[in-house]
């Protein structure tokens, strides 16, 4: 499938999965994905980003502020921490005393057990399958990193979640792209 990646699509990926290597993290997640795509500059998915509502460094910021603070809570959704306050768990009460028991961020550490090729996780291979699926429905013969944003978007969890918080829903993703296309 990553021959039908276009240039900006294995940036992502390659990156994503560096960003995971210097952490020392065992897998590549959907967040390193997006976390590689707010650095991006000039692809059509950071034109697409910019024009769906992430358009500065301020706001890229608050994506990542986003993300972090989701890591913080063990990777979940502010959905699913509201469906734990309603059977009466707080998670912001548990985060405090896991980290005043194991240090800040305890629950955020994901560390390598093993060495070798970091590998993605089924989280991030969703991420890249669906963005196949996206393309092909929209007629594409390629892979762009639109598509992998796109995929984030579309699919429940933090990644869509922390870019719908910023404005930049998959119909708002999508709505931007033919003003993409025109400009590349």
């Amino acid at each position: 499938m990553f021959e039908r990646f276009t240039g900006s699509a294995r940036e992502v990926v390659r990156g994503a999965a560096a960003r995971a290597e210097r952490g020392g993290e065992s897998h590549v997640a959907a967040e390193h994905l997006l976390r590689q795509l707010l650095d991006g500059s000039g692809t059509p998915g950071a034109v697409a980003l910019a024009a769906a509502g992430v358009d500065s460094e301020e706001r890229r910021a608050g994506v990542v502020r986003g993300l972090d603070e989701a890591r913080r809570r063990g990777g979940l959704t502010k959905s699913e921490t509201e469906a734990l306050a309603g059977i009466g768990i707080d998670v912001a009460a548990v985060v405090d005393r896991v980290e005043s028991a194991h240090g800040p961020g305890a629950l955020a550490r994901r560390r390598a057990w093993r060495r070798g090729r970091t590998r993605f996780d089924a989280d991030a291979k969703a991420v890249l399958e669906r963005s196949l699926r996206i393309a092909l429905g929209r007629g594409d013969k390629a892979i762009g990193d639109q598509h992998i944003l796109l995929a984030l978007a579309a699919a429940p969890g933090i990644p869509a979640e922390v870019l719908a918080d910023h404005g930049a829903t998959y119909a708002a993703i999508e709505a931007a792209l033919p003003a993409v296309q025109r400009a590349g």
